[in-house]
């Protein structure tokens, strides 16, 4: 498969994803409410409100609140979508997420906003990077991490037509659009975006294209370099992890979260489970708060670019064959 890393390509924020969802939903007849916590514009649901106001609810900045009235209307079979930035939604309504929700598996589905080092200057209290780890310990909840436009609007779609809770993550920024329409997406099962047998990349969310790049680039120098997107974390494709570790004997996990917690975590949970003769690393944020910037500028802080990737794929490959 080859894929359009130019600079030419389109890009539109996986936020608008959601809401173009959603409208499509409603299009459809669809029996779901839209919620929002006073962030209708940054969230995009404002989209929503304009065409379908009686479908529309915005319970002000009371996030806690937010989780259970959602969880009152998803008793009575419609189907509330919930968004707000991540930090105040997998942050602040934690418990109520926790108890009011998952414990009664209820059909109540969350859009965290704005999440991970890309929303740049609102700083470290909103460059949420524990929202993964938060809601992976959940009993019931399911987790999507869409890479780009494209894949936001599947998974929330794909949300819509799961019965229990589901976490999806989305983005402020403009990220390249580089899966088609027609891709194949379904829950719990990785997309295999390239071949390779030197060694597997796994990636979720639009950091995948900083590890497509990265890896168009060594395939242009002679590498083999299998990339895999996860654009479910929660359930995980345990059978793509094993067979990538035993046909590539190499894995580099690019995860836009902590180092603790996130995808990186739960590909070492199978690694280790399954006892799997596999060289491992990850490039994630290491245990640290960020500070405000442009998010170019904290991506090559943090270790999110090309370049990196390329380094650090490039010593595992010799690290493998040299058998150290």
């Amino acid at each position: 498969m080859k894929f359009d890393t130019g600079q030419s390509i389109e890009k539109i924020a996986t936020r608008f994803g959601y809401s173009e969802a959603l409208i499509r939903l409603l299009d459809q007849n669809k029996d779901i409410l839209v919620l929002d916590a006073d962030l209708a514009k940054s969230t995009t649901t404002s989209l929503v409100q304009d065409r379908y106001p009686d479908h529309f609810v915005d319970v002000g900045i009371a996030e806690q609140n937010l989780v259970g009235i959602a969880a009152g209307i998803s008793l009575n079979g419609t189907t509330p979508f919930i968004s707000t930035y991540a930090a105040f939604l997998a942050g602040r309504a934690f418990d109520q997420i926790r108890t009011t929700v998952c414990y009664s598996n209820l059909n109540v589905k969350f859009a965290g906003m704005h999440t991970g080092i890309t929303v740049g200057e609102d700083g470290p209290t909103h460059q949420m990077l524990e929202d993964i780890a938060l809601m992976r310990v959940l009993p019931n909840m399911t987790i999507l991490n869409p890479c780009d436009y494209n894949e936001a609007v599947k998974a929330t779609l794909a949300a819509d037509n799961l019965k229990g809770p589901v976490y999806i993550r989305f983005v402020r920024e403009s990220t390249e659009v580089f899966t088609k329409k027609n891709d194949r997406f379904v829950v719990g099962e990785a997309n295999e975006l390239l071949k390779g047998k030197d060694l597997t990349f796994i990636s979720s969310g639009p950091i995948l294209y900083k590890a497509l790049q990265a890896a168009e680039e060594l395939i242009n120098e002679g590498y083999s370099i299998r990339v895999l997107n996860f654009h479910t974390i929660k359930p995980l494709d345990n059978d793509a992890i094993i067979k990538a570790a035993m046909e590539t004997k190499g894995i580099l996990v690019i995860d836009e979260h902590q180092i603790y917690g996130g995808l990186g975590t739960a590909v070492s949970e199978v690694i280790a489970m399954n006892n799997l003769d596999v060289l491992y690393k990850l490039i994630a944020v290491e245990d640290r708060f960020l500070t405000s910037g442009k998010p170019e500028e904290l991506l090559n802080m943090t270790g999110f670019t090309k370049e990196n990737i390329k380094r650090i794929a490039k010593e595992m490959i010799t690290q493998k064959k040299s058998g150290t």
